[in-house]
């Protein structure tokens, strides 16, 4: 168990607001168990009298490919729960944009020994009130007036993708031992700092709370001036699959010699009666997390190497089912069993030649960007 709801009292029809968080990793299946019980005990504490309702199995890669998955609730030994269904969504939980600072400039006071070498560093505020450092500048020497070069940070870092989070800007005078000068401080957010995008600035003043408590006409330690900030959108994988991408997934498989002879058991193309061979084995490792990601569940298996019927001349691109209008198998068990029935009609050759199969469905890609089909 990683994790459980709230109890909704006496609702048929509960709307749960806890949120689970789940690493996501496109290139494993992730299996799911969602158990559903009516609670007798105290609220979100489990009991053993608690009464099982039903429970759904699915993939993380079954949600995250088609936002909202609704399943019927099974109990034990497969018997359908009536027609009670659970109905799971998911959002991804912070994207991965950037934010260019560029050029922030500070007019630091003068300590009354000289220049200052002014630093910034800016903390992120947690929802729990600790602060997390984001980032810090560089030192200008001897500066009154330095300016900081430009800087990138992720949004996520920044303010967790929250415009209103609560960020704390602080300017210190470097000491080369470590002990840095406190020089003031102010509070910002994202938000307002994207007021700084065009042709705008933005300015604070930085503010020393014992001066103000000391000086009767403080006014500030120096104004801190955001001159621009530009904001990157970097679109992850999942923000492709959410916005509805599917993926063609199609399938090559090396049929040369150099495999060795199928009924010898040192082949990757072993016909073993007991278990999968190596080529089986990366089929279906592959196969089945591309396959939640693609709707019709149609894939392009294809060889290359080989000798094949019925004039057995060496191909460097056929279809295994040896249907060349079709080359298309439902399902992963689909290309498994063609595969098994091919393996048997063919002779293993060479070279190993990839480049035709490559081209080919370059191809049917280039063709799908101008039907606009891939949008």
């Amino acid at each position: 168990q990683v994790d459980r709801s709230e109890v909704i009292k006496s609702n048929l029809n509960p709307v749960f607001a806890k949120i689970f968080t789940v690493d996501y990793y496109f290139e494993e299946v992730q299996k799911l168990r969602f158990e559903v019980y009516d609670s007798h005990g105290q609220a979100g504490v489990g009991t053993h009298d608690d009464d099982f309702l039903g429970g759904m199995e699915c993939t993380v890669g079954q949600i995250v490919a088609q936002k909202r998955v609704t399943k019927p609730l099974f109990l034990k030994y497969g018997k359908f729960a009536g027609k009670s269904t659970i109905t799971v969504s998911t959002e991804p939980a912070g994207g991965d944009s950037g934010v260019t600072l560029s050029r922030g400039t500070g007019a630091a006071p003068n300590p009354g020994y000289g220049k200052s070498d002014p630093f910034l560093e800016i903390y992120r505020i947690d929802d729990d009130r600790s602060e997390q450092l984001v980032y810090r500048t560089e030192v200008v020497k001897n500066n009154l007036s330095p300016i900081w070069e430009p800087f990138k940070v992720s949004l996520n870092s920044l303010c967790s993708c929250e415009e209103k989070r609560k960020l704390r800007c602080v300017v210190w005078d470097y000491d080369s031992r470590g002990k840095h000068d406190f020089i003031g401080e102010f509070f910002t957010t994202f938000e307002e700092m994207q007021k700084a995008m065009g042709e705008n600035k933005v300015q604070w003043d930085c503010m020393n709370p014992k001066y103000k408590i000391k000086k009767r006409n403080y006014k500030n330690s120096g104004v801190v001036v955001l001159l621009d900030l530009k904001i990157h959108r970097v679109y992850s994988f999942l923000d492709y699959i959410m916005g509805g991408c599917q993926i063609h997934f199609t399938v090559a498989i090396d049929f040369t010699a150099s495999n060795g002879d199928p009924r010898n058991s040192c082949s990757l193309h072993y016909i073993n009666p007991y278990q999968p061979n190596e080529y089986l084995k990366a089929l279906v490792a592959v196969g089945e997390i591309c396959q939640d990601y693609d709707s019709d569940k149609k894939f392009s298996a294809l060889g290359f190497g080989a000798r094949i019927p019925p004039k057995y001349e060496v191909s460097h691109d056929f279809a295994i089912n040896f249907n060349p209008d079709n080359d298309e198998c439902e399902g992963i068990q689909g290309v498994v069993e063609s595969y098994q029935s091919c393996l048997p009609k063919i002779q293993l050759y060479g070279p190993t030649n990839v480049a035709p199969i490559i081209s080919k469905v370059a191809r049917v890609a280039a063709d799908e960007e101008r039907t606009k089909e891939a949008s």
